[in-house]
């Protein structure tokens, strides 16, 4: 019994560190099957249906009626969190009713977003019209900010090193045993 338990406690446990971070009722409606390639070339296409998109944050602008959040896209990662930030497809506008506040959604800062096509916006970018897929956003994850570390966690030192192969496994214990 005490094992049973025991074993249900431990399952429970890490089950809930693979929770994700769109909520389920929301991800189980939205539509894998559309690339951002293909909602850029044809937004009305996809109106209405729901999508999951990763980017960064080029610029968030808050009006009466709510915020809008201009975001270049990126490749999302097994737990949809933006990866490759320097390869984009191109940009997309998400739209909420909630005040986002410029400070905490500000630029470079990493979101995965899930929502809604609403069709498309052509606003001015330099100096051209360009075309944003708009998205109504029904969920926005705001990934938390990382630092590269100032030093390698796992630095890399010869096999036995400073010491040579013999220090730790002897001539014969090594993994290289069979060079000698």
């Amino acid at each position: 019994m005490n094992r049973m338990l025991l074993t249900v406690l431990i399952t429970s446990f890490l089950a809930s560190g693979c929770a994700t971070i769109i909520p389920k009722a929301i991800r189980d409606k939205v539509n894998r099957n559309i690339t951002f390639e293909g909602l850029k070339k044809n937004p009305a296409a996809y109106e209405g249906q729901m999508v999951l998109l990763a980017g960064v944050i080029v610029k968030a602008t808050n009006n009466p009626a709510g915020a809008t959040l201009e975001i270049y896209q990126t490749q999302m990662d097994w737990e949809d969190r933006p990866v490759h930030k320097d390869v984009s497809k191109g940009r997309f506008l998400v739209q909420t009713t909630d005040f986002l506040d410029p400070e905490i959604y500000s630029k470079q800062r990493e979101v995965t977003v899930a929502g809604t096509v609403l069709g498309v916006r052509r606003i001015r970018l330099d100096e051209m019209e360009y075309p944003y897929p708009v998205i109504s956003a029904k969920a926005i994850y705001l990934w938390e900010k990382t630092e590269p570390l100032p030093y390698d966690p796992y630095p890399w030192y010869p096999m036995g090193a400073p010491w040579g192969p013999w220090m730790f496994w002897g001539p014969w214990y090594g993994p290289y045993w069979y060079y000698y």
